[in-house]
């Protein structure tokens, strides 16, 4: 329970449009989310890509929880730069660690150029954690729902357990996780939804509640986790039509279903 709502904070809501909403998360359910971030979304893909060039499990794992925490103030699209990160690093390390890769791939990205000294600050904060850790314990922060690795990624980069790009690496590193040991495993109702500007900006479409406690409430009444619900809502706040024609060829009949959340 958040503290907003343990002293009794009353947030304004479009009841009807939150009614609404709950009733399509409800309908569509971790199904249609784990289609969507399977089928549809280009970054899966572009996970799937640099996997089997790699070949090696264990520095993949590793590449995705790292290129997540540097993963804001793009320059491009994120799909874009999820997909520059796999052709760069289809190679591998290339003998360096990752503070000096991405020391190198930075300066020169598209689509992740700005705020480079400071994503190399992050990079290094995290590095001993990645560096101390085995495809064993990889596998075990996977399988044992993904908490443990946000709680470790908070205390390795001294922030908040629901900062962005903390609950970010938790998503993608799910994604890596089901290429990488294939199997899925549900994403834990504990862990928040990134609150980026379009989340935040939709979110204000529907109540003047904090985006995170407002997403936490939603999940509990839908049984969707919020980085579920963040991958349902990934198409209808995204801008590329590939998306739309791929949720479209996958969702079936439930793509008009997600895309009716566009009108709330």
């Amino acid at each position: 329970m958040t503290l907003d709502r343990f002293i009794g904070i009353k947030y304004r809501e479009d009841g009807e449009k939150v009614e609404r909403l709950t009733g399509i998360l409800r309908e569509l359910g971790v199904g249609c989310a784990r289609t969507i971030e399977e089928r549809v979304d280009l970054q899966f893909d572009a996970l799937r890509s640099l996997r089997k060039k790699l070949g090696d499990d264990e520095t993949f794992l590793k590449l995705v929880v790292a290129n997540s925490i540097v993963s804001y103030q793009l320059s491009g699209k994120g799909e874009d730069w999820w997909w520059e990160f796999s052709r760069w690093f289809s190679k591998g390390l290339r003998g360096r660690g990752i503070v000096e890769a991405y020391a190198l791939f930075l300066p020169n990205s598209r689509t992740n150029r700005r705020l480079t000294a400071g994503k190399l600050r992050r990079l290094e904060k995290l590095e001993p954690l990645l560096g101390k850790l085995t495809l064993r314990d990889l596998r075990a922060y996977y399988f044992d729902g993904m908490i443990r690795l946000r709680e470790d990624l908070a205390t390795a980069l001294g922030s908040s357990k629901s900062a962005k790009t903390v609950v970010f690496a938790v998503k993608m590193f799910g994604y890596a996780g089901r290429i990488a040991f294939g199997e899925f495993v549900p994403y834990p109702m504990g862990v928040e939804i990134p609150a980026d500007v379009r989340i935040n900006a939709y979110t204000k479409r529907l109540t003047n509640e904090p985006p995170v406690s407002f997403w936490n409430r939603i999940a509990e009444e839908t049984g969707v986790p919020p980085l579920h619900i963040d991958s349902i809502l990934w198409p209808v706040l995204g801008g590329k039509g590939e998306v739309v024609e791929r949720l479209r060829k996958y969702c079936g009949e439930k793509a008009e279903k997600v895309l009716e959340l566009r009108d709330l």
